[in-house]
């Protein structure tokens, strides 16, 4: 390539819309970065919920920045693209206009509708098992969690049937940012695969009308069906003038965050495994086949590249734990401030000031905290077990125990779960000696040293793991528009920036930890339903 061209991605995520500017010749390099966050209501009834004009209103604050960061001009950006957050569910009109809050992936509250539709005669993971053998066949993958997207549609068709009357699409978050920024109703093909209401068979790719009858869901609601490369359309007169861009802007597809982080972390050979580590987090490994684990929650998840699959599994709350740790036991701890500030409320550069410091404050406290294990299950859990009502615990507490013993618990909980999902996930298909570990978790070298050591994994980071997905976006405005010829290459200019081998001197110490680790679900499941059900 004898020029540079420019690329605008947006990582739409849980709290926050984070926007980069990247210049693509020979590699990826990022010119200009700006951040909005944004609310999650989360209510009583396990509701989670997210304003979706909020999510565009970050578009349009931060594109301006990045651009004025650059000092580009709008003509010079050929091209945008999402990553987002998956299985939510806009519902919105004709006009693209969302007839409700946008009801995020943590979202618990639709039991009843799971129960009514697929919790009758012989179940696994109490789901009926001719319904479950039906999705596996069709879709390689079934709605068995209550906060699967299938539910919610069926949640809003009971609860709110005026609304429900008057929706046109059902809509993912980042479809329906491209229906606002192009006026067309699409879906990826790996947020389709995300619904399970998607043929994944080879030859077939196509919405399933069999499995839609099987839910009572309307084929009508379904939108187009693209892939993540695609370019959609160009940009609106009223998008473009919103975002500060051109109508000759092009809008690409893009991918789920499950989809582009591991794009974007170079884990794109088949074999390659990747951890992320950001509000949730999870495992996946790069397959050429669908593969199921019912038991373990784990699926393989319709991949960027045609043909290939992410074996996937997913903890509800990880780097959110820390965020937890940070604001209810870290800032009493280490005294960063002396007023008692809302940190979280504060711009991105303090709050990771904040986990570094917080992190070297353990440089000191011993591997496996003197026995305290901390269950990072905050908001359920999926893999390896789904329990929406299970809650995270502080475990073998002593009077030696200290707020740093407790702070290097959480990330070696953390830890601990991942390890116990990479093991589930080798239970059916290899994971790769060295993995790749992004997202914010993987900034500091403490929680990539301690990542290592309870996996038994080299693990390798990236540069700016924050923003893989961010990455994973641009690869595909790169590939749309013929910069980059495809995935495969995308490996040679996104090279590891760090190392971290396991610690044999501490095996045994997380071994011990670990093995109490998994027990504590098993024997605490009943009382998880008994103080968080009904």
């Amino acid at each position: 390539m004898a020029e540079s061209s420019y690329v605008i991605s947006y990582d739409i995520g849980t709290t926050g819309n984070k926007t980069c500017l990247f210049e693509i010749s020979k590699g990826f390099r990022l010119i200009a970065s700006s951040m909005r966050e944004y609310g999650l209501q989360v209510l009583e009834n396990g509701g989670a919920e997210q304003n979706p004009d909020e999510w565009w209103q970050g578009l349009t604050e931060t594109t301006g920045e990045v651009l004025g960061a650059a000092g580009l001009d709008a003509s010079e950006i050929r091209g945008i693209s999402f990553c987002s957050q998956m299985q939510g569910l806009v519902l919105v009109n004709s006009e693209g206009k969302a007839l409700r809050p946008a009801m995020s992936y943590m979202d618990q509250r639709a039991g009843s509708e799971k129960a009514a539709s697929v919790g009758h005669g012989l179940q696994i993971q109490g789901m009926n098992i001719i319904k479950l053998l039906k999705n596996l066949h069709i879709s390689g993958a079934a709605p068995v969690s209550v906060k699967d997207p299938v539910w919610k549609y069926k949640w809003v068709q009971k609860h709110e049937p005026d609304i429900f009357a008057s929706c046109h699409k059902w809509l993912d978050v980042k479809e329906y940012l491209i229906a606002r920024c192009t006026e067309r109703f699409v879906m990826t093909e790996d947020s389709a695969f995300a619904s399970f209401l998607y043929d994944s068979r080879k030859g077939k790719n196509r919405w399933s009308r069999s499995l839609c009858r099987t839910y009572g869901i309307s084929y009508d609601h379904l939108p187009d069906v693209v892939q993540s490369t695609d370019a959609v359309g160009t940009l609106t007169e009223r998008a473009a003038a919103e975002l500060g861009l051109t109508t000759d802007c092009l809008v690409f597809g893009g991918g789920g965050d499950a989809t582009l982080i591991g794009v974007g972390a170079g884990a794109v050979d088949k074999g390659d495994t990747h951890i992320y580590s950001g509000t949730s987090g999870w495992v996946s490994t790069v397959s050429d086949r669908r593969v199921i684990d019912v038991d373990h929650m784990l699926a393989a998840v319709i991949g960027a590249e045609k043909g290939r699959f992410n074996y996937f599994g997913e903890l509800e709350t990880s780097g959110k734990c820390l965020e937890w740790v940070r604001d209810h036991l870290a800032l009493d701890e280490i005294d960063i401030y002396l007023k008692k500030q809302r940190v979280s409320e504060g711009p991105e550069a303090v709050r990771k000031s904040l986990y570094d410091h917080m992190c070297e404050s353990l440089a000191e406290t011993p591997s496996g905290s003197g026995g305290v294990i901390f269950t990072p299950w905050l908001h359920g859990n999926r893999c390896p077990f789904e329990d929406s009502s299970v809650r995270g615990m502080f475990f073998n507490i002593s009077l030696d125990t200290g707020k740093r013993k407790l702070i290097r618990a959480v990330i070696e909980g953390i830890a601990y779960h991942t390890r116990w999902m990479l093991e589930a996930s080798a239970s059916k298909l290899p994971v790769s000696d060295t993995i790749r570990f992004v997202g914010g978790g993987a900034l500091n070298p403490l929680v990539c040293r301690i990542m290592a050591d309870v996996t038994g994994h080299r693990i390798e980071t990236v540069e700016n793991p924050q923003n893989a997905g961010s990455v994973g976006a641009a690869v595909c405005c790169g590939i749309g528009l013929g910069l980059i010829p495809d995935f495969d290459s995308v490996k040679d200019f996104i090279p590891s920036s760090a190392v971290y081998d396991p610690d044999p001197s501490v095996r045994e110490i997380h071994n011990r930890n670990y093995k109490v680790f998994k027990r504590l679900y098993k024997s605490n499941r009943k009382n998880y339903r008994l103080l968080n059900q009904g």
